[in-house]
């Protein structure tokens, strides 16, 4: 399924754009004047349902060098690993400073339906797959002391913006949680999140048609 793609990616022309990006924040909203009066007392009443209770476990990844390597060395990030591999990007995580990568797990990317995921991997989608993971990466080490308590855009090397909410638990990127924080590689850090980021210009092809379907 993971075929090799041929066209070489420039580290520069991934990274010129996004280099210096920041967190844009978003005001928080006023508080209410006035609460609302409290709901009957019901001894019946059910324990309000843990806030965390839908988030997937952390894959417990450990920083083992540089992004590549201590993704490698975790059974959690096949996928992704590949992936960088087949888009010729593995080099650029290897040896580019000041990065952060919000790195799907393999059950992120099983939760894509199949035939999008076959033809991700399909060399007759290289850019596709190019764009969609660099929509994961941002120029700029961005761990939680920088995210909690923002709320806003940032850049990604795709071109993209990413919309960052440290305002709760857990922290978000766009729809996605991350899960497992400040994996500190070599070259920067790596944010687990628990689905795949697509940008809004991008649609996934099928691999029965090679047509397009709506991005997720």
């Amino acid at each position: 399924m993971f075929l090799r793609i041929a066209t070489a990616v420039s580290a520069a022309s991934l990274l010129c754009a996004a280099a210096g990006a920041t967190i844009a924040q978003t005001p928080a909203a006023p508080a209410p004047t006035a609460s609302a009066p409290p709901a009957p007392a019901s001894s019946a009443a059910a324990p309000a349902p843990s806030p965390s209770a839908s988030v997937a476990a952390s894959p417990g990844l450990t920083a083992s060098g540089d992004m590549v390597a201590t993704l490698k060395a975790s059974s959690h990030f096949t996928i992704l690993a590949k992936a960088l591999d087949a888009a010729n990007l593995s080099a650029t995580l290897k040896s580019t400073p000041n990065l952060t990568l919000f790195s799907p797990t393999d059950e992120a990317f099983k939760a894509l339906p199949a035939a999008q995921l076959a033809a991700l991997m399909d060399v007759k989608n290289a850019q596709v797959l190019q764009k969609i993971l660099t929509y994961h990466l941002v120029h700029l080490d961005l761990d939680t002391s920088k995210i909690k308590g923002a709320k806003g855009p940032v850049d990604s090397v795709e071109g993209g913006k990413l919309q960052i909410d440290g305002s709760g638990t857990p922290l978000k990127v766009n729809d996605a949680n991350i899960i497992q924080s400040d994996v500190h590689a070599t070259n920067g850090y790596l944010q687990v999140i628990d689905k795949v980021l697509i940008p809004a210009n991008v649609t996934v092809p099928t691999a029965d048609s090679g047509g397009a379907a709506p991005a997720r």
